[in-house]
């Protein structure tokens, strides 16, 4: 459900982007602003768009998305000491904090809205190191900050 979910907000995301991106074409005076001059097969055309956009979006939660381990060793708390600051350093909040897991969310409001309100990164502490989930280039910053500090 939670695919369905991001891939409905990127489609949305990704029309919004491209109707403002035509409306600064019109306003600066680079197209005209009938649609059937605007695009080669006029008003055909935006249902081919709207096709072609929600095939992106339709793609990219399987990539903009993973899960990765960090191999962190050492005690619960130490592992969860080195996280909680990685994780302020990277401008996260923490959003829940269990027994084992915990999850963060950005701090400032900008930043979330730019990011759909899909910037939750969840975390679980096991024996092999940190498991981590969410957007894979917070993930991939994330588990490389976690790995290059040296051990407490």
């Amino acid at each position: 459900m939670r695919y369905l979910v991001r891939s409905i907000k990127y489609f949305i995301y990704l029309m919004i982007v491209l109707s403002l991106i035509i409306a600064v074409l019109v306003f600066a005076g680079f197209v005209e602003a009938d649609i059937e001059t605007m695009f080669t097969h006029g008003y055909d055309s935006l249902w081919q768009i709207a096709l072609m956009m929600a095939v992106f979006a339709l793609i990219y939660p399987r990539f903009g998305f993973s899960k990765r381990c960090a191999h962190v060793y050492g005690e619960q708390a130490e592992q969860k000491a080195r996280l909680f600051e990685i994780m302020q350093r990277m401008g996260y909040a923490v959003e829940k904090d269990e027994d084992g897991c915990a999850s963060f969310i950005k701090k400032g409001f900008l930043s979330r809205l730019l990011k759909m309100y899909e910037d939750r990164i969840s975390c679980s502490f096991g024996v092999s190191g940190i498991e981590i989930e969410g957007l894979t280039r917070d993930v991939v910053r994330l588990v490389s900050h976690l790995e290059s500090l040296p051990e407490a």
